[in-house]
C-alpha cells in the first residue's frame, strides 16, 4: 500500500511516518531531504525544487511499490495536485492509498515544537512560524477520507490508531 502523510510543518507527521515505517518495515520517502539534496547539488533555490522534490519522491515510491512493498511518503501534501499524484501512483500499481494527516490541536504547542526542532537536514532551514501560517492559509480542503491524528496524543497511541486503520496488528 501507499501511505501518504500530510500536515503542516512541525505538526508531527515525520515522527508518525518514521514510527510507522519501523512497525511496518516500510521505507519512508521524505520530501524535505530530497529538496535539500537538490540545493546541495547546486540547483538554485529560485527553481521549483519543492515540486521537483515531490516528483523525485514519486519516482522513489514508484520503485518501492514496483517491488511489491509498502511505502510511506512524508510530505505536507497541502494541495490537491499533490494528493492526486499519490492517488494516481497507487492506481498505477493497483494498491490502496491511505492518507494520514497529522495535526497539532494546540497552536502554542505546535509553534513551540516547530521552533525547538532541528532535524539536521544539511542545507535545509527549518520553516518559521510565519511560513507555517502561510501554508495553513493555502491548505486545500480534503475531498476524500483520511485518518486525522492529533499529535497532542502520545506517539505510541497515534501509531496504534494508524495501524488499526491499516488493519495491521500493533
Amino acid at each position: 500500500m501507499l501511505i501518504a502523510m500530510a500536515g503542516l510543518p512541525g505538526a508531527g507527521k515525520s515522527s508518525v511516518a518514521e514510527a510507522l515505517g519501523r512497525k511496518l518495515t516500510a521505507p519512508v520517502v521524505s520530501v524535505d531531504p530530497i529538496e535539500a539534496a537538490m540545493w546541495r547539488a547546486g540547483v538554485k533555490r529560485g527553481q521549483p525544487t519543492g515540486l521537483a522534490a515531490y516528483v523525485v519522491a514519486e519516482a522513489v515510491a514508484d520503485g518501492v511499490l514496483g517491488m511489491g512493498q509498502t511505502v510511506i511518503v512524508d510530505a505536507v501534501n497541502a494541495v490537491e495536485a499533490a494528493r492526486g499524484q499519490w492517488r494516481a501512483l497507487a492506481d498505477r500499481h493497483g494498491v490502496p492509498v491511505v492518507f494520514i494527516e497529522a495535526v497539532c490541536s494546540d497552536p502554542a504547542e505546535h509553534r513551540r515544537r516547530l521552533e525547538a526542532r532541528s532535524r539536521g537536514i544539511e542545507g535545509f532551514a527549518e520553516p518559521t512560524w510565519a511560513a507555517v501560517e502561510r501554508v495553513r492559509e493555502e491548505f486545500a480542503p480534503w475531498t476524500e477520507h483520511r485518518l486525522v491524528l492529533d499529535t497532542m496524543n502520545d506517539l505510541p497511541s497515534n501509531v496504534a490508531t494508524a495501524l488499526g486503520i491499516l488493519c495491521v496488528p500493533a
